[in-house]
């Protein structure tokens, strides 16, 4: 047997495959650089709009403090309004890197192709050297040489493929593992640049929100003090004959809790509705209830746990459900209520409400999963100032009505709204994590 003409084919199979699999794509290597220099670079800016909008909100604590007059109310919607700004930069700086990162992936997944494909072919080839090797039995293969030396080598020969055999299973198994990772990160990046979009719209909407209630603002009081104080005084009467009629009613309905059907208390079924924020009001007999009894239709207690943020600040769905329904109550003039407000259906046999959003993201009858965004802070309805009212119901215990199927005169006629037996209202704080 001509033992330097096989060894020669040994090698001829296995080095060009070596080296083919081993030098990485030029192009594509320059390209992922690129990339990565861009994302980079967006990251900078990203630190840097996160910074404004950080000032942003310090200016509008500032603000908040301040007494409600006509100007103080005026800085703050403009406070808020360059914040809302920001944050769209910020989202569209988002989006954008989002999308650089998708491309670098695409580059990434065609690279690791490549390689896979190159190293099947690689293995395919040291197989065939593998099935000539085993046509031959050791002691066929001992007798086939005049000298033992020529029998090692050809031997070795034989070893030397079986190895880089294993070692190219063993690279493809891993290739075949990153290129399984890449694609599930591309997927992921692709749902977030999808959520990222619906963001940007719903950030759009909020700044819209923002000048259209200044100038009505503006408008109303002729930009004079006396005439926003007069307005102020209004508004808030006809709240507390509102929530009087609503808590009329809500007293006579009957209800009786069946504890078994809902979790137990202390039980941390919920993550907070909002990131970052304050809490202003609790649940139940607070000081500022017991002060404005009038606020709660005479009611000396707060049916709901406010939270204190920004407008535009995105609220959280706590846990998975089904949103039952949603409403507007502004959008019947004079009626100063819950404002923008969605009602979201638990599995757990709790409902919980969110109101006085600035917009709303989510539909009535959609899945919503934890974690996901349904909605915006705002100042709409009988509101002092942007915050999050989130109430807790049981289940069974609250429906959704027309104000003019509680009481025939109202001044929110067909605005609907959640309304509950007061047994059915529950302390949030009951289920939601340690402050």
């Amino acid at each position: 047997m001509h033992i330097k003409p096989f060894v020669a084919f040994v090698l001829g199979l296995l080095i060009p495959q070596l080296i083919w699999v081993n030098t990485p794509d030029a192009f594509a290597q320059s390209e992922i650089e690129k990339l990565k220099s861009e994302i980079q670079s967006r990251s900078n800016r990203l630190a840097e709009i996160e910074a404004e909008i950080a000032k942003f909100e310090s200016d509008l604590k500032v603000v908040g403090a301040e007494k409600k007059t006509l100007q103080s109310a005026i800085n703050q919607l403009e406070i808020e309004r360059k914040k809302v700004g920001a944050e769209i930069s910020k989202t569209e700086n988002l989006i954008t890197s989002t999308d650089l990162e998708i491309n670098k992936l695409i580059l990434e997944i065609s690279r690791t192709e490549k390689e896979v494909d190159s190293i099947e072919d690689a293995v395919a080839s040291i197989i065939r050297a593998e099935y000539k090797a085993e046509e031959e039995s050791l002691i066929e293969l001992l007798l086939k040489h005049d000298k033992l030396s020529e029998f090692w080598t050809t031997f070795e020969a034989y070893d030397s493929v079986r190895a880089t055999l294993s070692t190219k299973v063993a690279e493809l198994n891993e290739f075949h593992t990153l290129l399984e990772e890449q694609r599930q990160e591309n997927e992921s990046k692709r749902t977030r640049l999808s959520s990222l979009k619906n963001q940007y719209s719903d950030q759009n909407q909020v700044l819209v929100s923002n000048k259209n209630e200044q100038s009505k603002l503006l408008e109303v009081t002729k930009s004079e003090e006396k005439n926003y104080q007069q307005l102020l005084a209004s508004q808030r009467a006809a709240q507390e004959q509102i929530l009087k009629e609503m808590r009329d009613f809500e007293s006579k309905l009957q209800f009786i809790l069946d504890p078994n059907t809902i979790p137990s208390p202390g039980t941390r079924v919920f993550d907070w509705p909002l990131k970052n924020m304050v809490i202003t009001q609790y649940f139940g007999g607070t000081e500022f209830a017991a002060r404005n009894s009038a606020v709660y239709g005479g009611r000396a207690y707060h049916p709901g746990v406010d939270m204190g943020a920004p407008r535009g600040t995105p609220i959280y769905a706590p846990l998975t459900g089904t949103v039952r329904a949603t409403g507007n109550t502004d959008a019947v003039p004079g009626c100063y209520s819950w404002g923008k407000w969605t009602l979201i259906d638990h599995a757990n046999g709790l409902s919980t409400l969110y109101a006085h959003q600035d917009v709303i993201a989510v539909s009535a009858g959609q899945k919503v999963t934890t974690g996901e965004i349904i909605g915006y802070v705002g100042n709409t309805g009988f509101s002092t100032g942007p915050h999050l009212h989130f109430t807790v119901y049981a289940k069974s215990g609250v429906n959704v009505r027309k104000f003019n199927e509680i009481k025939t005169v109202t001044s929110c006629g067909p605005a609907s709204t959640p309304v509950a037996a007061t047994d059915a209202y529950i302390d949030p704080m009951l289920y939601l994590p340690p402050e």
